[in-house]
């Protein structure tokens, strides 16, 4: 997809705040510093749309981007991040769980695993939530970049096995730096947005 036009259109924390234009949307999870940010900004061309951070945890509300006019992306907040109270974990995840399994317009979520490192109990938890509320789910595996190339089947075979991925579920490779998978990216939600 040829991204023309992208803005952010409401960073919301209850359905009540959710965009009502009806469009089709897909989720972008993962843990806090993974790189989320990063995807949405390579994918779509811009620099800073989605605001990356050096603080971890620093998404607190689910942000809409609307891109091209026809549908959103979906940034929930990252999990796993130790230094917010227990109190605003729990908040977030009752937020991101109310999105998830009430939301209409949801047509697939992005999972997004640092491809450096095995998948945490959260990712496993993550995935198999998704995949429980029947959930459509690409998982990413970024920072490749960062890995040497011999390593690259190692990792991504420990990611699928750790996170059991199914065989309807697709992992792509992917490096914000280096635009490595952006293609393939493009071309899966693509198909979950019937456009």
């Amino acid at each position: 997809m040829k991204v023309t036009e992208s803005d952010i259109t409401i960073s919301a924390v209850a359905p009540k705040q959710y965009p009502a234009e009806g469009l089709p949307e897909i989720a972008l999870a993962g843990r806090s510093n993974v790189g989320k940010s990063s995807f949405i900004n390579r994918l779509i061309n811009r620099k800073n749309l989605a605001r990356t951070s050096q603080k971890p945890g620093k998404t607190q509300t689910l942000n809409f981007y609307k891109i091209n006019q026809l549908f959103h992306f979906v940034d929930v907040p990252g999990y796993g991040y130790a230094k917010v109270s227990k109190s605003e974990r729990e908040a977030w995840g009752r937020m991101i769980e109310t999105y998830f399994t009430e939301r209409e317009n949801l047509k697939a979520a992005i999972l997004i695993i640092d491809s450096r490192h095995k998948p945490s109990k959260d990712d496993v938890l993550m995935y198999n939530f998704l995949k429980h509320h029947e959930i459509p789910v690409i998982v990413i595996a970024t920072k490749l970049d960062k890995l040497k190339k011999n390593e690259v089947p190692k990792q991504l075979k420990l990611i699928t096995e750790t996170l059991n991925i199914e065989m309807s579920d697709t992992i792509i490779p992917f490096s914000s730096e280096t635009s490595q998978g952006k293609e393939e990216a493009w071309h899966l939600i693509e198909s979950y947005l019937d456009l």
